[in-house]
C-alpha cells in the first residue's frame, strides 16, 4: 500500500499514516494506521458493544486522542463548525483491521458539520449522497414555500387578531362613555322622582304623568344599550369572519405539508445504504418497523463508521465516540467526554450493521446479583416500613423479562400479608439510599398524597465530577442554591432526560455543600420536584451545577472513587444516595425521620 507523497503528518503525540484509500477500495476515504502497529495481544478479544458505558477500549482511545489533538488545533473542521454557540458536535472513531492485517482507524461525526455533510478524511454518510443532492434541494425548496403560505395566513390572522383587539378597545370605551351618560341620566330620574312624590299629594295627575315619562326615559336608555352592543357584536364578527376561512386554509395546507413531508422523509430513508458484515442489506425503515424511523436514524457517527468499514472489508476492532465543542441546550453532554451509542436512534441500526462481529452482548442494566438480604430495613410497623435500596437493583421489574428482580419484588415476598401497592416512590436502579414503603392501601394512598402535598421531605448526597460551577472558595457554605430547569424524556434515547424550557415539566432541586466535608464536590442535594433522574440533570447541565455525579453512565462518565471520599472500597457505581428521609405517620400523626449514611 503506497502512501500519499504528502501523506504523513502529526496527529499528536503520534503519527498516523494517511493510505491511499483506493487501496482497500475506497474513492474518497482515507484510513489512519497506527504508527507503531499496536502489539498483538493489545486487540480486544471480540467488539465491544456500542453500549457499553464503561471506557472505550485503550486502541479507541487511542484514535480519539490522535482525532482530539486535530480538532484542538482546528485543522480538520469547516471554519463555521463551532463559531456559533450550541454548535458541539458527536465525533466518533472506528479502530479496524484492513486486508493487510495492518490497524488503523476511520473518523466520523454526526449528522452535519459546519452546514456539510462530507469533510476530507471523514466517512461519508450512510445515504446515497449523490441521489440526496439530486432531489433534496427542489424538495427543501417545495417545504419552505408550504411554510411561507403558513406564515402568511399566520400573519394575515395575527394582523385580524390586532384590528379585533383594537376594536374591542374602542368598544369597551364607547361603552363606558354610554355608561356615564346613563348614569348622570339615572341619577337626574332619581332626584325627579324624589320631588314628583313630595307633589303626589298636589298634583296626583301630573305626578303620574312624569313618573310615565321617566320609566319611557329609562327603557329608552336600555335600548340604546341594547343597540350598541349589537352594533359592536355585528362589527366585531364581520372583522373575524375571514378568520375561519384563514384557519380552514391552514389545516389543508398543514395536512398537506405533512403528506408531502412524509413522502419526502420516505424518499430520504430509501436513500440509506445500510449493508451489514454479513453482506445483507436493509431499509432504514424496516429497522424500526412498524414505527417511523426517529430524526437522524442512521446519521450518527457509529452508523456511518461501521457502514463504511463493511463496505470496505475491514475488520472493526473497537468503537469510541465523544462529544466536543460547546453542550447543547438541553444538556447532557460535556466537551472531551466519552459517550455510549443512543439506544434509541442507533439500537436498531447497529444491531443490524454488527451482524456478522463477534461482538459483546448488549449491556442489561439491573440484571446484577444482589444480595439476599436487601433492600435492608431500617424503620418498621404494621402500616409502613422504610428501607435501604442497594445500587444495582431495580425499584420496580423492568420490560426486558430478565429484569423481574427488584425491590418490590422482594417485598412483596417479604411481606406477603400486605395489600395494594407497596412502594410510594421511586429511585433510580443506580442511586442507593432509603425508600418509604406501604403495607396496605389504605397507608399507600395517604403517604401519596403527603408526596403530592410535598410534605414528605428527602435529602441526597452526592460527590460531584468537579467543583459546582456556583460553588467559590468563598461562598457560603450554609447558603442553599436552587435548580430550576423542566425535564422531559429525550424520545430518541430513553431513558434520558433532557432540559426543554418549552415542553419539559417544572423541576426544581435545592443544594449546598456538604457542610461536614471541606471539599466542594460533595454537596447535599434536596429534590422539591420528583422528576426522573432530577438530581442527575440538574447537576450536569451547564445552567445548574455544571458537574456531572461522578460515575453517571447518563449524564457524565463512568467514575472509581473520587479523592478524598472515606469509603475507598466504593467503586463502579453512582455517587449519589437518598441519606434522609421525613414523613408524618399516617396513623399516629408524629413525623418520623429515618437516617441512612452514605456508602461512600
Amino acid at each position: 500500500m503506497v502512501p500519499f507523497t504528502t501523506g504523513i503528518r502529526q496527529t499528536g503525540r503520534s503519527t498516523g499514516r494517511l493510505l491511499d484509500s483506493a487501496s482497500v477500495g475506497s474513492d474518497d476515504l482515507m484510513i489512519r494506521i497506527f504508527e507503531p502497529q499496536p502489539p498483538p495481544g493489545s486487540l480486544p478479544a471480540r467488539f465491544p458493544s456500542p453500549f457499553a458505558v464503561a471506557a472505550p477500549h485503550a486502541l479507541a482511545r487511542r484514535a480519539a486522542g490522535e482525532l482530539q489533538a486535530e480538532l484542538a488545533t482546528g485543522r480538520p473542521l469547516p471554519s463555521p463548525a463551532f463559531e456559533a454557540p450550541q454548535r458541539g458536535k458527536m465525533f466518533g472513531v472506528l479502530v479496524v483491521e484492513d486486508g493487510a492485517g495492518r490497524i488503523g482507524y476511520l473518523r466520523g461525526f454526526s449528522g452535519m458539520l459546519g452546514g456539510r455533510w462530507e469533510l476530507d478524511g471523514f466517512v461519508r454518510p450512510a445515504f446515497d449522497l449523490d441521489r440526496f443532492t439530486a432531489f433534496w434541494p427542489a424538495a427543501e425548496a417545495e417545504l419552505m414555500e408550504y411554510d411561507r403560505r403558513l406564515a402568511e395566513l399566520a400573519e394575515a390572522a395575527d394582523a385580524i387578531l390586532q384590528r379585533r383587539d383594537a376594536l374591542d378597545l374602542a368598544h369597551a370605551g364607547g361603552l363606558g362613555e354610554l355608561a356615564a351618560r346613563h348614569a348622570s341620566r339615572r341619577s337626574r330620574r332619581h332626584a325627579v322622582r324624589a320631588s314628583l312624590g313630595a307633589a303626589e299629594g298636589v298634583g296626583g295627575a301630573i305626578a303620574r304623568a312624569g313618573q310615565a315619562s321617566l320609566v319611557q326615559e329609562s327603557r329608552a336608555d336600555a335600548a340604546e344599550l341594547r343597540r350598541l352592543r349589537q352594533s359592536q357584536r355585528d362589527a366585531r364578527a364581520a372583522l373575524v369572519a375571514p378568520l375561519v376561512g384563514l384557519e380552514e386554509r391552514r389545516r389543508t395546507l398543514k395536512a398537506a405539508q405533512a403528506a408531502r413531508s412524509t413522502e419526502l422523509l420516505e424518499q430520504v430513508h430509501a436513500g440509506y445504504a445500510l449493508r451489514n458484515f454479513q453482506g445483507q442489506g436493509s431499509p432504514l425503515r424496516a429497522l424500526f418497523a412498524p414505527t417511523t424511523p426517529p430524526g437522524g436514524a442512521g446519521d450518527c457517527a457509529a452508523p456511518k463508521l461501521l457502514v463504511h468499514a463493511a463496505r470496505r472489508g475491514l475488520r472493526p476492532i473497537a468503537l469510541a465516540e465523544f462529544w466536543w465543542g460547546a453542550p447543547p441546550a438541553t444538556g447532557g453532554r460535556h466537551h472531551g467526554t466519552y459517550y455510549p451509542s443512543c439506544r434509541g436512534k442507533c439500537g436498531p441500526v447497529l444491531a443490524h450493521l454488527l451482524e456478522g462481529v463477534d461482538c459483546e452482548p448488549l449491556p442489561v442494566f439491573g440484571d446484577g446479583e444482589i444480595a439476599a438480604e436487601q433492600p435492608v430495613t431500617l424503620y418498621e410497623d404494621r402500616f409502613v416500613a422504610v428501607v435501604e435500596k442497594p445500587t444495582g437493583l431495580l425499584s420496580v421489574p423492568g420490560r426486558n423479562p430478565a429484569l423481574t428482580d427488584a425491590v418490590s419484588t422482594r417485598l412483596r415476598a417479604r411481606y406477603p400479608e400486605a395489600t395494594g401497592p407497596l412502594l410510594v416512590h421511586r429511585l433510580d436502579l443506580d442511586t442507593s439510599g432509603v425508600m418509604l414503603v406501604a403495607r396496605d392501601s389504605r397507608t399507600y394512598v395517604a403517604l401519596q398524597r403527603q408526596f403530592l402535598e410535598r410534605t414528605i421531605e428527602k435529602r441526597y448526597v452526592a460527590w460531584l465530577s468537579a467543583p459546582p460551577r456556583t460553588a467559590g472558595p468563598t461562598e457560603d457554605r450554609s447558603a442553599w442554591g436552587t435548580i430550576a430547569l423542566p425535564l422531559r424524556t429525550d424520545v430518541d434515547d430513553r431513558p434520558r432526560q433532557i432540559v426543554d424550557p418549552v415542553g419539559g415539566k417544572a423541576a426544581l432541586t435545592e443544594w449546598v455543600p456538604d457542610p461536614r466535608f471541606a471539599d466542594p464536590r460533595r454537596v447535599l442535594l434536596v429534590p422539591r420536584t420528583g422528576r426522573t433522574h432530577q438530581l442527575r440533570v440538574h447537576a450536569a447541565h451547564p445552567a445548574g451545577l455544571d458537574a456531572p455525579i461522578l460515575g453517571d453512565r447518563l449524564y457524565g462518565r463512568a467514575s472509581t472513587t473520587p479523592a478524598g471520599c472515606p469509603s475507598p472500597a466504593a467503586v463502579d457505581r453512582l455517587f449519589l444516595h437518598a441519606e434522609w428521609l421525613a414523613f408524618t405517620h399516617p396513623e399516629t400523626g408524629r413525623r418520623v425521620e429515618v437516617e441512612s449514611p452514605a456508602p461512600f
